[in-house]
């Protein structure tokens, strides 16, 4: 019975993970740019973002935790999403506002560096998001056996 309890857990905690990386990247971040100027855009993306990587990182070690006993792959992938959310919201988010407050303050060197540290981190979230759904693909193959 735990086990059946745990695995809804781990698919619940899937669902809003997955769910909540494809409406901030496909729906809330190109709103956003599109329908507010340059400067309110800026602001509130940077707001958001820390509050993004939050729901992130309770959703993949919710699901880490509950998939642990049930499918140990399942849970170390989500653990590994943790994991990296954690250092993108302590670590990289952090640094990437300070190039980008160096970069509106005129300093070339800063916005290479922005652009790249950028750069990464759309490329982490693009990986922990295609690593989701590779855990969808196989506790659906699972659950059709």
């Amino acid at each position: 019975m735990m086990g059946a309890a745990s695995h809804i857990l781990g698919l619940a905690a899937l669902a809003c993970l997955v769910g909540g990386m494809v409406f901030f990247g496909v729906i809330m971040a190109p709103l956003v740019f599109t329908r507010l100027d340059a400067a309110t855009a800026g602001r509130f993306i940077r707001a958001t973002f820390p509050r993004y990587y939050l729901y992130v990182l309770i959703a993949a070690a919710l699901g880490a935790a509950a998939f642990a006993a049930t499918d140990p792959w399942a849970g170390l992938v989500l653990a590994v999403i943790a994991v990296t959310t954690l250092w993108l919201r302590q670590g990289l988010m952090p640094h990437i506002n300070r190039l980008r407050d160096a970069e509106l303050a005129g300093d070339a060197a800063a916005a290479r560096a922005f652009a790249r540290a950028h750069r990464l981190s759309v490329l982490v979230n693009q990986v922990q998001l295609l690593a989701a759904l590779g855990v969808v693909a196989r506790v659906g193959l699972l659950l059709s056996r």
